[in-house]
């Protein structure tokens, strides 16, 4: 089959427990583009987060960040896709996390925000490359388009606030659980537009590019991945991957500390190109 899109999520597929990609991945990534194959990336993370792996790797073209909300060729800033969350929605989530004490994080295309420190900020810092800017919730609001908000959890009364807010915004907002190999403890909600994720920027991305869903392999790990796989042709799951996720693939490759990545462009792009 002749694949032209290769879309490989980050934490867990791509990027290891340390942060890094690994040498066999980056190589055998680099012959998929020199065979003309389209390579973007498909994660929940920041545009300003995934700039050092574009770089790394010499990847051109769209990416889709923020769980799905945004699609953006970061090299040349062109943005072709952005589902905000309505103004009102987010205003009241501000309020509600402010009244019963719930750490917030908004974030717009370019930076996100807190209205104060948090343990979190290290991991943001260390292993992102990003920073918070502390200030008014209410007057980011007011200023910006918020295409995706986040708790934070690592304790158990993290995870119950994490509950409440559940319980409060359901079906109004979209929740969507994703994981570091770095810190497997700490689950990171992204909360996004009920219209938002991976597989209906993949379907939009498809469309713009013109080609076919077949002609799409992912690789992901994540439960955030499973809309993606719903959208792609041929779905490879990590084996560092979520049963749910090893459910629903077509097949299963090597874990992210053992160049699962670069196994599974061997198999499906490289051997049949």
């Amino acid at each position: 089959m002749g694949y032209k899109l290769l879309v490989v999520d980050v934490d867990g597929t791509l990027v290891d427990k340390d942060g890094k990609i690994s040498a066999v991945d980056a190589k055998t990534i680099a012959k998929a583009q020199a065979m003309g194959v389209q390579v973007s990336l498909s994660t929940g993370r920041v545009i300003r987060a995934c700039r050092r792996i574009i770089e790394e790797l010499s990847l051109q073209g769209y990416h889709i960040f923020f769980d799905g909300a945004v699609i953006s060729d970061p090299v040349n800033d062109d943005v072709i896709y952005m589902k905000t969350i309505d103004e009102t929605l987010i205003r009241r989530a501000v309020e509600f996390t402010r009244a019963n004490k719930i750490y917030l994080e908004l974030y717009t295309t370019e930076k996100f925000y807190a209205e104060k420190a948090n343990w979190s900020d290290a991991v943001h810092r260390n292993y992102f490359g990003v920073d918070p800017v502390i200030d008014d919730l209410d007057k980011i609001c007011e200023c910006h388009k918020i295409v995706k908000a986040e708790l934070i959890s690592r304790s158990k009364e993290e995870d119950e606030q994490v509950l409440m807010f559940k319980n409060e915004f359901d079906g109004a907002l979209r929740f969507s659980p994703a994981h570091s190999p770095a810190h497997p403890n700490i689950e990171f909600l992204n909360i996004v537009d009920p219209r938002v994720s991976k597989g209906e920027a993949l379907r939009f991305l498809i469309e713009y590019s013109g080609i076919k869903k077949d002609e799409v392999l992912a690789i992901g790990d994540g439960l955030n991945d499973l809309p993606l796989f719903e959208a792609a042709g041929t779905k490879i799951a990590m084996g560092n991957a979520f049963d749910e996720l090893k459910a629903l693939a077509d097949d299963i490759t090597f874990d992210v500390e053992n160049g699962g990545v670069a196994a599974a462009i061997e198999k499906y792009l490289l051997k049949n190109g």
